[in-house]
């Protein structure tokens, strides 16, 4: 499975603006952000696409889920709500085949988004 550039960015051989991170997850800010609060959260094991996740790695899944939470309590916008979306593969809009989370907040999110 190829390298990609979120690798580079879990060793910190390249620079982001991180605003989380556990053991299992990384956040840092998109940098083509859609959102007042755009956020890329990954997990810290490579698992290329949403058809890549099994038992061995749902727990990562769900880290990120949690971070999500977390960070929109920390930034305060839990309460007025906020978007989660993964992609998957090309038609999906996925351009790095390590699977992310992104986070959307600090406006009103439309349908379809934009």
């Amino acid at each position: 499975m190829a390298e990609t550039i979120f690798s580079k960015i879990i060793r910190k051989e390249i620079p982001a603006d991180i605003v989380y991170e556990d053991d299992y997850v990384l956040g840092f800010k998109d940098i083509n952000p859609q959102a007042p609060f755009h956020v890329l959260f990954i997990p810290k094991v490579r698992i290329a696409t949403h058809n890549d996740i099994d038992n061995s790695n749902v727990d990562y899944v769900a880290k990120l889920h949690l971070a999500a939470g977390k960070y929109a309590k920390e930034i305060g916008e839990d309460e007025n709500g906020y978007r989660v979306v993964m992609n998957c593969n090309g038609n999906g809009g996925q351009t790095v085949f390590h699977i992310h989370m992104h986070f959307l907040a600090g406006r009103q999110m439309n349908w379809p988004p934009g």
